[in-house]
């Protein structure tokens, strides 16, 4: 079955596994279409080849907070014909879905998750169309719910997980997942919880990497008028016994902070130390909404293998939003510590920065610089990935707009030949539901 096939597939599921819920939600759609231009598509330091490519799409989004059944779903299918012939044509899926279905209102749920997006095949390398590779994680299982008094809540859950990746067969896996969390209602705003997982991974053709993880944590939640905290503090465990090697640990901690001075600006910061593999960064955690939907699927940057890796890091942001401006700046930093192969160990900091201005009621121009310096310690390379880029975009009527776009990247490196700079033309048409 293709890549394709089988996102469908997993959509379909999703939707038979509550046959007694009323699908009565809100859902969206835009139809698009294309055309680029590149005079680097293969973002080769020598012998660029220039290219024209012929982009349609479809993006969606679906949601429902019904007393049944609550789904927030967003996708994004593109194809892309690459018109000189020199690159196979592509359909990419990206895909971010989360359901809940109550099967008994206040005692059991179903909840089903499933992503998909694009990743790379060799991390190293630049995102050319020869190194792209759609993946997908997939979750199923049940939730039990329980009260131990008025203001304790208790959850039992049940998770199965599959892991895909369209050419990298190491990451394809498996895993068993059980959870128990105990929350105490501190008041209308916050609540603490005591949280407990264990995880047990099995990979389809690699099994000297297969693993359990085990975590133990508490978990803070606060929601204010002007200010949000979701923390979460405690000790996480990779234990390798199955598989001959040898148990880690180390502290866990997460928390994101947002602060809202005024109506307009918020200030926010996301702090994470915790052990994480390419699947599980690639699905969101228990209670986040996939991100907002744009035209066009990106490629991610995950090194997709069966390798755990230790992640440190902090994102701080400031946004605006005003009648007429949009403003965004959010500088970063992250380490990556493989446990097993130290070879992608990494150090990254860098940033993106994006203003829109509406010029009129119906049209805006925007602009937008992001950038990485990337340090693999083990490899003694470093790179140096920076993308800039204007777009004007009008809006025709309630239904039709149209956008065009320039942008350029380039990449600098210590490693011969591995340095890039390219140039993309792009002008489109949307149509909106």
């Amino acid at each position: 079955m293709s890549t394709p096939s089988k996102l469908a597939s997993a959509i379909a599921l999703t939707f038979a596994l509550a046959p007694g819920a009323t699908i009565a939600g809100q859902l969206d759609y835009s139809l698009y279409g294309g055309v680029a231009h590149s005079d680097n598509v293969n973002l080769t330091a020598h012998d660029p080849i220039s290219q024209t490519m012929l982009i349609p799409g479809v993006n969606f989004t679906y949601n429902q907070q019904g007393e049944d059944l609550q789904a927030n779903v967003i996708g994004d299918v593109e194809y892309r014909d690459y018109l000189g012939n020199r690159f196979r044509d592509q359909t990419q899926v990206e895909l971010a879905s989360q359901l809940n279905w109550s099967v008994l209102p206040d005692r059991l749920d179903l909840a089903v998750q499933d992503y998909a997006g694009i990743q790379p095949l060799d991390t190293l390398a630049s995102d050319a169309p020869g190194n792209q590779q759609q993946t997908n994680v997939f979750a199923v299982g049940p939730i039990y719910h329980f009260r131990l008094g008025s203001t304790v809540r208790g959850q039992a859950e049940l998770r199965y997980i599959d892991s895909y990746a369209e050419k990298t067969r190491a990451f394809n896996s498996h895993r068993n997942q059980g959870a128990l969390r105990f929350a105490k209602i501190l008041g209308p705003t916050s609540q603490l919880s005591l949280n407990a997982t264990v995880q047990q991974v099995d990979f389809y053709n690699n099994t000297d990497s297969n693993y359990d993880r085990n975590e133990l944590y508490v978990r803070y939640v606060s929601q204010l008028t002007f200010f949000d905290i979701d923390a979460a503090l405690g000790e996480s465990q990779i234990n390798y016994d199955r598989a001959g090697t040898r148990t880690q640990s180390s502290p866990l901690a997460r928390a994101t902070l947002s602060w809202r001075p005024t109506e307009s600006s918020t200030f926010s910061a996301n702090v994470i130390r915790q052990y994480s593999d390419a699947a599980q960064d690639m699905m969101l955690m228990p209670g986040q909404s996939p991100l907002a939907n744009t035209t066009g699927i990106s490629t991610g940057d995950a090194v997709v293998s069966s390798e755990v890796y230790l992640e440190r890091s902090l994102q701080l942001t400031y946004a605006l939003r005003t009648e007429r401006v949009t403003f965004s700046i959010s500088p970063s930093y992250r380490k990556l510590g493989y446990g097993n192969d130290p070879t992608y160990d990494q150090t990254g900091r860098g940033g993106n920065i994006a203003i829109d201005y509406r010029l009129r009621p119906t049209m805006t121009l925007s602009a937008f610089a992001n950038g990485e310096q990337l340090k693999y310690h083990t490899l003694s390379r470093r790179d140096k990935t920076v993308t800039y880029g204007l777009e004007l975009a009008d809006q025709w009527t309630q239904h039709w707009s149209w956008r065009a776009a320039l942008t350029q990247q380039r990449r600098t490196s210590n490693v011969p030949d591995q340095g890039f700079h390219e140039t993309l033309a792009y002008v489109g048409i949307v149509f909106k539901r």
